[in-house]
C-alpha cells in the first residue's frame, strides 16, 4: 500500500490548485504537462530558466506561466 502523496495549495494563472510537494519550478511544469520553453513568475518575481530546476514550490505561491509557441 502507497501513501498518498502530499498536496500544497498554490494559484497557476489565477486559478487555486493542489500540487504534490516539494515540485520545483521545472518539475511543476512538467506535471501541468507544459512543454518547451516557459516564461515563469513565481510571487511577482521572474525565475531564471536556469533556476527553474532549483527553485521549490511553497504552499501559497503565485505562479505565471506563459508558454512560448512558435508559429507563423
Amino acid at each position: 500500500m502507497t501513501e498518498p502523496t502530499a498536496q500544497i495549495a498554490i494559484v497557476v494563472n489565477g486559478e487555486p490548485r493542489e500540487v504534490p510537494a516539494g515540485l520545483t519550478v521545472a518539475a511543476l511544469l512538467g506535471h501541468l504537462g507544459v512543454a518547451g520553453l516557459a516564461a515563469v513568475e513565481r510571487n511577482r518575481e521572474l525565475v531564471p530558466r536556469a533556476r527553474q530546476s532549483a527553485v521549490v514550490v511553497e504552499p501559497g505561491d503565485a505562479l505565471e506561466i506563459v508558454h512560448l509557441v512558435g508559429g507563423g
